[in-house]
């Protein structure tokens, strides 16, 4: 069984004890959320499609733990002109696990 559901913004294919990484929520670690923006579920032998959502879905999940992912470079230059810089960023994440799919 799985769900397409949107998670702060983005849209994430999620299955029962998996764990993911998403931009950074609200919450402490340990806490439980549940998403019910589900806009399309599977349970082996139906997909039901949302318009928008799936009505009575809902997706729950705990945080894990709340982190930086890998730093980014971003690195623009323009050639013969003596134009160069260099930045870069670390985006904050947060791990959640997913706990269940309901319909």
């Amino acid at each position: 069984m799985y769900a397409i559901v949107e998670i702060a913004g983005q849209q994430f294919k999620v299955e029962k004890d998996q764990q993911i990484f998403v931009h950074r929520l609200d919450g402490e670690e340990g806490a439980s959320l549940d998403f019910d923006k589900v806009l399309l579920v599977e349970d082996g032998k139906k997909i039901k499609v949302g318009t928008p959502t799936v009505e009575g879905a809902k997706v729950s999940a705990k945080i894990i733990s709340h982190l930086k992912g890998d730093k980014v470079i971003v690195f623009k230059k323009k050639r013969r002109k003596g134009y160069k810089k260099k930045n870069g960023h670390r985006q904050y994440l947060t791990k959640i696990s997913i706990e269940n799919i309901t319909l």
